[in-house]
């Protein structure tokens, strides 16, 4: 998400790094290329005209701190401005009503993620103590009915369907069923189509009438670019909807749509949605993910999904291990599991300040996880908890059993090892007092090879 964006304005960013003032020469030539970065990103074109305008402005004006290097400087403004553009601060749904039913209308075209988003939303919600129903209101495409009452018996929520033919119906006869039936929260997957048609938009407007909902999401795509922007102000012209959830953040997105979107149709981006499991949604932060375009990480999604996530006292178990030198491939698998918990390698690593810079995203492949996956679920217990006795048959068995090479196996007990012997250091050093420097670690000296 983002990698290439990122990319190209950190290149812009290095134009003024070791300046000694910002003048109108290197403010230039960075913004000509931040320009560039973000109109190849598929970014509006008058949002990135507006954007280096300020950008620009504020860098030349009396704004800037004199007793801050051009490089922070710049940057700064940078990250104020792309918050400012994606909204500035996060927004939440507005579901303070005493009304019970709270009513939530999901819309967007056919093949955005709308049922999919619907779910998840669901179980987010179950999650902060709610008691939410998914509505089927989707009655034309019978696999979406279908899809809804698969994924909600994944999370456990009520699905409530019709057989007719009747969106309107559906709708009103699923209120009435969570009103009778202690659900404080309606969620109602509307219908879509493959492009924008008048049957569609005037069903969705009658639908708002009748319900009143308290948030109506536009759902979009955010892999198709500038014609999400289209798409979402052609369905705000006529629903004036609440907020947009971007879905498919983890495709191969240029993030256009995330940067555009806020600006040209005054609404908030609420959630954005990256991969297919139930849990795979984040609320929407601004700043936050100004943060992870500019590469500076975001810490702070990391920990907290680290605390929903994570088993900690697991975590904290195999961390002495790990310190204690008794770490083997079986925690090294546990261990697996839980940074699984976490989402995609890509998101996770994107979070951390500085790692997408160390370990670039398009070098990561999710399928070679997979692999060590099958190479240690086809050791023994015993070569598990001991490598070193893995000799060149058991490495050929292992190897067989799991789909992989010998190549494969010999290249996973070499990184253990090297592992292994990294923290045996680390643990030396924590002991002998010793400072924990990039420098006197095995792996700080490899990086700057």
């Amino acid at each position: 998400m983002f990698e290439s964006l990122s990319d190209k304005l950190d290149a812009a960013l290095k134009k003024v790094t070791g300046q000694a003032r910002i003048n109108e020469v290197n403010i230039g030539n960075a913004m000509r290329d931040i320009k560039r970065a973000l109109l190849d990103a598929d970014v509006n074109y008058n949002v990135v005209k507006n954007f280096v305008e300020q950008v620009r402005k504020k860098s030349l004006g009396e704004e800037v701190i004199k007793s801050v290097s051009p490089s922070q400087m710049i940057v700064k403004i940078v990250y104020d401005e792309l918050a400012a553009l994606m909204g500035g601060t996060q927004q939440d749904l507005n579901l303070k009503t005493s009304r019970v039913p709270a009513v939530i209308m999901v819309a967007g075209l056919q093949g955005s993620g709308k049922t999919t988003f619907s779910a998840k939303l669901a179980l987010q919600l179950k999650k902060k103590g709610r008691n939410p129903v998914l509505v089927a209101a989707d009655v034309y495409r019978p696999a979406a009915v279908e899809q809804l009452k698969t994924l909600g018996a994944q999370i456990d929520v009520p699905v409530f369907s019709i057989e007719e033919k009747d969106a309107i119906k559906a709708a009103k006869d699923g209120v009435e069923y969570a009103r009778k039936n202690a659900r404080d929260i309606a969620i109602i997957d509307t219908a879509g189509r493959l492009q924008i048609d008048e049957d569609m938009m005037a069903e969705a407007e009658q639908l708002k009438k009748l319900l009143a909902p308290e948030e109506i999401l536009f759902v979009v795509d955010s892999m198709i670019g500038q014609e999400a922007v289209n798409t979402a102000k052609a369905f705000n012209d006529r629903l004036d909807f609440d907020g947009v959830v971007l879905t498919k953040m983890d495709g191969d997105t240029r993030g256009g749509a995330a940067l555009s979107i806020k600006t040209v149709v005054q609404k908030p981006i609420k959630f954005i949605s990256q991969g297919e499991k139930v849990d795979d949604l984040d609320i929407f932060y601004p700043d936050r993910m100004a943060q992870r375009i500019l590469g500076m990480g975001d810490i702070v999604s990391f920990v907290e999904k680290a605390q929903e996530k994570l088993d900690l006292k697991k975590t904290e178990e195999l961390q002495k291990r790990l310190l204690e030198n008794e770490f083997n491939l079986d925690d090294f698998y546990q261990q697996i599991q839980e940074i699984r918990k976490m989402g995609s390698l890509q998101n996770v690593v994107s979070m951390i300040p500085g790692m997408s810079k160390l370990v670039p995203q398009d070098k990561i492949d999710e399928r070679d996880l997979k692999k060590v996956e099958a190479m240690i679920c086809s050791m023994t217990r015993e070569e598990k908890q001991k490598p070193d006795i893995i000799n060149g048959s058991r490495r050929l068995r292992i190897a067989k059993g799991s789909g992989t090479t010998v190549q494969d196996v010999n290249g996973l007990i070499k990184q253990f090892g090297e592992m292994k012997k990294m923290m045996k250091s680390i643990n030396k050093m924590a002991k002998s007092g010793r400072p924990l420097t990039a420098e006197n670690l095995p792996f700080g000296r490899l990086m700057q090879r």
